[in-house]
């Protein structure tokens, strides 16, 4: 388990990269889809390959920045770069994904446009657009399967920490959903010779990026504003803080700095009669307990001594 959080990160990193050179080939073949066919569908879909190649980018400049060093202005490094980055990403999706193709659909519906009859290179291109994009899923799904544990996939969406896998996910299954109903539309479109279902593709579309973009700026906001780590990493924590002459752990608030970083803050009991001198030296031991016992993790430990009094930890 330690070797593969450790490998979080990089996991992150892989299912971005091939999501970005899948995307690229992607936008460009379905944009000369479009031109072909004069498809509502088709334009929905380049523009959406096009904005996640953005998305794409975008994160891999988050993780960058997120690496930098502590200073003077942000102590606690600039981890949290990652979550801004990956906010961006949903409103992008949300905005230029699906609010543009909704208003193509409103557009086709208004002034309705043959699709073109030449059925062959648009199915062509967008056959292969599935298989890459089933790819990139499946790159996405094995480097998150190391953290997702026995949870579902909703369930590990709502607790990853990593905002790259996280967006990796919901992106490449909407992308896949969103191909499989562009094929649909595109048949039907072709086949009865009424372009309304053109635009209804386009319209699903535009709906189904709009709630991956919804459910994508929920789960990072959280991240954004400071959320606690997963209950077992807490745990370990008060376990290991424990040993020595600390007796208990009165209250412990674990948040994420990054993904990988951790702020820790306690307030710790002790055995009776001990020196005041030997407090520090024994929080000092506590700590390296912790490090050595979650080391894919970078923590900020802040530990101080006080008396267990229950009114008190209620209100901390």
């Amino acid at each position: 388990m330690t070797n593969q959080k450790e490998n979080n990160s990089n996991g992150g990193t892989k299912a971005v990269l091939t999501a970005l050179l899948s995307n690229i080939l992607i936008a460009v073949s379905k944009f000369v889809a479009f031109i072909v066919t004069a498809s509502a569908s088709m334009l929905a879909e380049s523009i959406h390959s096009f904005a996640d190649s953005v998305n794409q980018i975008l994160l891999l400049f988050g993780n960058k920045q997120s690496k930098r060093p502590a200073d003077d202005l942000h102590p606690f490094g600039y981890g949290r770069e990652q979550y801004f980055y990956a906010f961006v990403v949903s409103l992008i999706l949300f905005s230029i994904g699906g609010c543009f193709a909704i208003l193509e659909a409103i557009e086709k519906i208004q002034t309705p446009h043959e699709v073109s009859s030449s059925l062959l290179l648009p199915l062509i291109i967008l056959f292969i657009a599935l298989i890459l994009e089933t790819f990139s899923l499946s790159v996405a799904i094995k480097e998150s399967k190391p953290y997702k544990g026995d949870k579902g996939y909703f369930e590990f969406i709502k607790t990853a920490k990593n905002p790259e896998l996280m967006v990796c996910l919901l992106e490449d299954t909407a992308a896949v959903v969103g191909l499989v109903i562009a094929i649909i539309c595109l048949f039907l479109a072709h086949f009865t010779h009424n372009p309304l279902f053109d635009a209804i593709g386009s319209g699903l579309i535009g709906v189904l990026l709009i709630c991956v973009a919804i459910i994508l700026a929920t789960e990072i906001k959280s991240l954004l504003i400071g959320e606690s780590a997963d209950p077992e990493v807490i745990e370990t924590i008060n376990r290991e803080f424990v040993g020595g002459k600390i007796k208990s752990v009165i209250h412990n608030k674990v948040v994420h700095l990054s993904h990988d970083g951790l702020l820790v803050t306690a307030k710790v009991e002790f055995l009776p009669n001990v020196k005041s001198e030997e407090i520090s030296a024994q929080i000092d031991q506590a700590e390296i307990r912790i490090r050595e016992a979650l080391p894919q993790y970078k923590i900020a430990i802040y530990a101080e001594s006080d008396v267990h009094n229950e009114n008190k930890q209620l209100k901390a």
